[in-house]
């Protein structure tokens, strides 16, 4: 009887009201919502979304969902965040459009009441259903015994809200761009081997770029031995997909506003607010280096990114854009003349080379010459007819050759250890300087001022009177506006500053989450299980309360204030490595500075060493991995951070051995006053790792880290500390390293026969080129990195070849 009742009043309701109501969160059989009635939408029960039209051009709307409250600062511009969008590459008319809940169950959406461009495909002539929208943002068409006939968690656009899943059979679409929501070049899908991937799918070419297209699956930490394909994001923060990949936000375990997003860059990004009205914060990002993404400045296009102005684009020499208004169509020759060929010799010399340093152009490789001289190189460029330049790389103790056939994926970094040489008419190099003309990555409109002028009008004595006294008293309410809105505001930020749960996080790309000290001193118990300590200060053992366990670094008492606190964290939040301590979140109240970091089971190599527990091979791979992270923070990251304590205290173990440095950056965040112009007003560091520049006061560059790096290894392979016998004499210190350098020379010279004794030796190698005296005859760790890398690729190409 209950069931026939309401099945009457359903039929009535949609009868009666052949349009819905604007306050009402459903939409019954026979009912539509029209693109002239701006109050004609649907809203979620708690009020957090609506659906309805929403303007993407002149006389041009799309059907969707999104927040209802746009954020303080788009409010003016109604640039509403969107998460679901039926019709975004088929726009309707202004006019006569309709969004309609047919009596067959079926929705249709009508541009200018004739055609239909979108279409749930459902037609339950027996079974009354209606539309709803909920709470969590999922539009569903339901019948009256609740099962989902449609719903638009099923069909994703560019975002994917809490609860919602990703699927086999789904994927995340980027927007064109911030203003165009039709289909982008960007998507997160499920690949064919079960994993989550970014793909770039431009106008000519397509490719992915996250996880890195050079790892392999489990290299990158996922793993393809799974067939659900489905991946969710919690309310709480956490992103959790069935390849492996898991992340948390940066203010996880808040219950928060959330959506996770294609964005029109190709970044993916999780973005957080605490309440409607507020700023959509970034709280977690996949790509942190953004020039890395794919078909960003197009083809011959070059991406370069700086902390203070963001990412730019720019043209090769002897270019110009192919589309003013577009990036992704990149850059194409300037002169009809610029033609590469190789048709004659006499051709062939009309061109010549341009010499660009750390310029990387991903992919796209003719061939890869080993072992070749750069003229032999320049030759083969000029040989080949669809050569527009090539990389020349050294690697392996030789200079390898990287003819190109096309010029995509193009990022200047100084993390690259090669050169880009530019193929061009000796006509145009002649009237060319090497550097490129850039343009502004966010300019997608010309734009020009008004060339309009306007008279004054005279005015009278009595009127200048009145206004100069209006003036002055609107100036003197102004000034007592400012003061009593200086109070509020300190007492509100005081405020705001105890609550420690959703305020204080840093900028999106640090990834770090604020703590309060009573939070952090619960989750140690009161800082009782000592698990490290330093010069910086002393480490703990605890549990956050997502019980989550970690490594809590309490600093020696600070002089520096917030502000520079925060801004040296921030550096510190901009490294990303897989061999470098992973930051989860700091804390900053009255004179307390704690660092929050991930618990490593294996403690420090010290220990370990201390030991004899580890084999050849790890020590092998402890040694490569270090010398990767300690690359990253010379060469690769965005700023120039020198660790200046390298020491196996400071290298840290995970449960599977894998070596991770821990205090990086930590000098400089504990005494960046200090620095200047490569030089320390004092020596930092632990006697015994320290390179001789710190003694002899000579200008501190990366290679004290190298020296320091080359102990370490030493250590590993002698199973003596450099720092024994310090306290008893001066020269204590240098006298262990010398007999240290001395014992592994006897045994380089007694030759070695296995493979095991191999890595011994080739670990013995960089071990003495790095602890030289004379700094200038050590490597680069990038080199250290070539240098192991290149043995073990030759051990397994000889493995393979027995």
């Amino acid at each position: 009887m209950a069931s026939t009742f309401l099945c009457i009043v359903l039929l009535f309701l949609a009868q009666s009201s052949p349009l819905a109501s604007s306050a009402s969160n459903n939409l019954n059989p026979g009912s539509s919502l029209s693109v002239e009635n701006s109050a004609d939408t649907l809203i979620s029960t708690n009020g957090m979304f609506s659906a309805g039209f929403f303007p993407v051009g002149e006389n041009a709307y799309c059907f969707g969902i999104w927040f209802t409250e746009p954020a303080a600062a788009d409010a003016a511009t109604q640039n509403l965040a969107v998460v679901w969008t039926a019709n975004r590459d088929q726009p309707v008319n202004g006019r006569g459009s309709m969004f309609t809940l047919q009596k067959n169950g079926n929705l249709i959406l009508t541009d200018a009441g004739k055609y239909t461009v979108w279409s749930s495909n459902n037609v339950f002539s027996n079974s009354l259903a209606q539309l709803i929208l909920n709470d969590n943002g999922n539009l569903v068409l339901l019948t009256l015994k609740g099962v989902a006939l449609w719903e638009s968690f099923a069909s994703p656009t560019d975002t994917l809200l809490p609860q919602q899943q990703l699927t086999r059979n789904t994927k995340l679409v980027s927007s064109r761009s911030l203003t165009n929501y039709s289909s982008g070049f960007y998507s997160l899908f499920f690949d064919n081997d079960n994993t989550l991937r970014l793909l770039y799918d431009g106008p000519e070419v397509s490719s992915i770029y996250w996880h890195d297209p050079w790892l392999l699956s489990l290299q990158a930490g996922r793993t393809t031995y799974n067939n659900s394909r489905v991946a969710v994001l919690d309310a709480l923060g956490n992103f959790s997909a069935s390849d492996g990949l898991n992340f948390m936000s940066s203010d996880y375990g808040v219950k928060l506003q959330r959506r996770l997003k294609a964005d029109v860059d190709g970044n993916l990004r999780l973005y957080s607010r605490k309440k409607p009205g507020d700023r959509w914060v970034v709280s977690w990002q996949a790509i942190a280096e953004p020039c890395k993404i794919h078909g960003i400045c197009g083809p011959n296009g070059l991406c370069t990114y700086e902390p203070s102005s963001g990412r730019k684009c720019s043209c090769l020499p002897g270019y110009e854009m192919r589309n003013k208004n577009d990036w992704a169509y990149g850059c194409q020759p300037t002169t009809e003349g610029f033609n590469v060929s190789c048709k004659s010799s006499t051709a062939r010399d009309q061109f010549d080379f341009m010499y660009l340093p750390r310029v990387e152009y991903f992919g796209y490789d003719y061939f890869i010459y080993v072992n070749t001289s750069l003229e032999k190189c320049k030759a083969i460029c000029l040989e080949l007819c669809n050569c527009p330049g090539f990389h020349y790389k050294f690697g392996g103790g030789h200079h390898n050759c990287y003819p190109k056939t096309q010029f995509r994926n193009g990022y200047r970094t100084p993390g690259f250890k090669g050169e880009l040489y530019l193929k061009l008419p000796k006509s145009i190099l002649s009237s060319y300087n090497a550097t490129a003309k850039e343009f502004n990555m966010c300019s997608s409109k010309l734009t020009s001022q008004l060339s309009r002028t306007y008279e004054k009008k005279s005015t009278n004595g009595s009127v200048n009177f009145m206004l100069k006294f209006a003036s002055a008293l609107g100036g003197l309410e102004l000034v007592c506006i400012i003061v009593v809105w200086y109070f509020v505001m300190r007492s509100s930020k005081e405020k705001e500053e105890s609550d420690v749960v959703t305020q204080g996080y840093l900028h999106a790309v640090t990834g770090f989450r604020r703590f309060s000290y009573s939070e952090l001193k619960k989750a140690t118990r009161g800082f009782k299980e000592e698990i490290g300590r330093g010069g910086g200060g002393i480490v703990y053992k605890g549990t956050l309360c997502d019980q989550r366990v970690a490594a809590i670094k309490q600093l020696n008492a600070a002089t520096q204030g917030e502000a520079e606190f925060l801004a040296e964290v921030s550096l510190i939040g901009k490294l990303y490595h897989m061999n470098l301590i992973e930051m989860w979140g700091y804390c900053v109240e009255g004179k307390h500075r704690l660092l929050v970091y991930e618990y490593m089971e294996h403690g420090s190599l010290a220990e370990k060493l201390s030991s004899n527990v580890l084999d050849w091979n790890q020590k092998f791979e402890i040694a490569v991995g270090t010398a990767k992270g300690l690359a990253y923070l010379h060469e690769e990251c965005l700023e120039w951070v020198l660790h200046c304590d390298v020491k196996p205290q400071n290298i840290l173990l995970d449960s599977n051995y894998n070596p991770k440095v821990a205090d990086f950056g930590l000098s400089q965040l504990l005494h960046r006053s200090e620095v200047s112009n490569s030089k320390f007003s004092r020596i930092r560091g632990t006697r015994g790792y320290m390179a001789p520049e710190w003694i002899q006061n000579m200008p501190i560059t990366s290679k004290v880290d190298v020296y320091s790096y080359g102990i370490v290894v030493l250590e590993m392979l002698t199973g003596k500390s450099p720092a024994e016998g310090i306290q008893s004499s001066e020269g204590g210190g240098e006298t262990q390293k010398k007999m240290m350098v001395s014992r592994v020379r006897e045994k380089m010279n007694g030759g070695f026969e296995n493979a095991e004794s191999k890595k011994r030796e080739e670990l013995m190698k960089v071990a003495l080129r790095c602890s030289e005296e004379n700094r200038d005859a050590r490597p680069t760790m990038t080199q250290v990195v070539e240098m192991l890398l290149h043995y073990q690729d030759d051990s397994e190409s000889e493995i393979g070849n027995s």
